[in-house]
């Protein structure tokens, strides 16, 4: 998931299967006991974290230039080949690479022709109508793994996952925090905040922390709102801004705006900024998202 899009907008029964098999379209490129050779390439952030949390570089990814900025962990390795932007992704270095497998999403489909010129293609689903990100994620880890020819390392990568959301809902237990309002800011005006399918949302539910904000939101996962309708809340909440906060003087300027400053959780000082993690990611992006909200909350109790 590269930037602009960011801004811009168990074991299987047989029915799972059947289910996930709707949702995602796996070539056969590689088996548990075949792992692929060969370069592999991705063009969505989450896929490429993934990769990382299996034990595999990627040769390349799209957008690699903004990663630091939106995913800061896992650290890309050096070596890594920017690819250029999802709207301008630079086919001729791409082919150069000889990828054995290109990962991509279905934002990407009209390039879909383009690309399998190249390379397989395997193609997940993570955000999309009819789903919950966090599950979706999970399942799309499995069947990466199955793909490249790590599924063990996928389910070890999971069962860790699920032992450390556990930890963390312990951790919620003990600290017993107020409602939360997670965004991130448009304008001065403006904010998306955060709620329903989405990753942020799944992993609260998950892991036994209140959103302030109960509205669906859309399968990303997120309501663009008014500032105004955080008046509408319970008060008793802690707002939660995630960097990069744009525009960067935006709470500096909030402190002349009436409407901001009556809030009762800003007079009350419960506005906290904490570094930035995708929101539009997988697994690895739902675990650190959870690790800096529940240290930084742990810290203020």
């Amino acid at each position: 998931m590269s930037s602009e899009r960011i801004l811009d907008n168990l074991k299987l029964s047989r029915r799972t299967l059947l289910a996930a098999a709707a949702l995602f379209a796996v070539p056969r490129v590689g088996t548990a006991a075949e792992p692929i050779s060969g370069p592999i390439v991705s063009l969505d952030y989450g896929l490429a974290s993934t990769l990382l949390a299996l034990g595999v570089a990627p040769a390349a990814i799209a957008s690699l230039a903004d990663w630091d900025l939106w995913v800061v962990e896992p650290k890309m390795p050096h070596g890594v080949v920017d690819l250029g932007t999802t709207s301008e992704i630079n086919l001729e270095v791409l082919a150069s690479i000889k990828p054995a497998l290109i990962l991509t999403t279905p934002y990407l489909a009209p390039m879909k022709p383009q690309l399998e010129a190249i390379s397989p293609v395997l193609e997940l689903t993570v955000y999309a109508e009819g789903g919950n990100a966090l599950p979706r994620s999970i399942e799309a880890t499995r069947l990466l793994g199955d793909a490249i020819g790590r599924r063990s390392q996928a389910d070890a990568f999971l069962a860790r996952s699920e032992r450390f959301f556990d930890d963390c809902a312990e951790r919620v237990k003990k600290l017993k925090p107020p409602p939360l309002a997670l965004i991130n800011f448009v304008d001065q005006r403006h904010a998306r905040i955060y709620c329903g399918a989405g990753l942020y949302q799944n992993v609260m539910t998950r892991i036994g922390l209140e959103n302030a904000w109960t509205g669906t939101g859309d399968y990303w996962g997120f309501e663009t709102i008014g500032l105004e309708q955080l008046a509408t809340l319970d008060q008793s909440l802690r707002l939660i801004a995630f960097e990069p906060l744009l525009p960067p003087n935006v709470l500096d300027n909030l402190q002349d705006s009436p409407l901001w400053t009556s809030l009762p959780f800003v007079q009350a000082g419960r506005v906290s900024v904490l570094p930035g993690t995708l929101m539009f990611g997988m697994v690895q992006e739902a675990e650190r998202f959870a690790r800096i909200l529940l240290d930084h909350l742990e810290k203020l109790a």
